[in-house]
């Protein structure tokens, strides 16, 4: 499989992506920060904008940057949860969140019994 070769972004489409990250999804708000028309025209313009390979691309470059960025703010607000949580099944339910994604899950343990007898009969005549 080839890769195809992705058209560059314009100026306007960039704003958009980072608006629409920046704002949390709402696409009407971004599209009138980016620049695009007012109204509904300039809302389905960049809805359209958004269902391109190349802007799509975009997205998911610029949201798992901000995913990054806010990591190390999750990580200390279920630590303190961990460690402060105002009821005891808080803190075990933060310390257990930590203790999975720090790869200490415990292992899923399931008994599977079958019992009874199997008979197949095949009549080829």
């Amino acid at each position: 499989m080839t890769a195809v070769a992705l058209r560059p972004l314009t100026k306007r489409q960039r704003d958009l992506v980072e608006a629409y990250v920046a704002n949390g999804g709402n696409l009407t708000k971004a599209a009138e920060e980016a620049g695009y028309a007012p109204g509904n025209s300039g809302r389905v313009t960049a809805y359209k904008a958004m269902k391109t390979p190349h802007v799509q691309q975009y997205l998911m470059q610029v949201t798992a940057e901000a995913f990054s960025q806010h990591a190390a703010m999750a990580v200390s607000t279920v630590a303190g949860l961990a460690k402060n949580g105002k009821s005891e099944y808080v803190q075990l339910q933060a310390a257990q969140d930590l203790l999975d994604r720090a790869g200490f899950k415990p292992i899923d343990r399931s008994q599977v019994q079958v019992a009874g007898d199997i008979k197949v009969s095949i009549d080829l005549g």
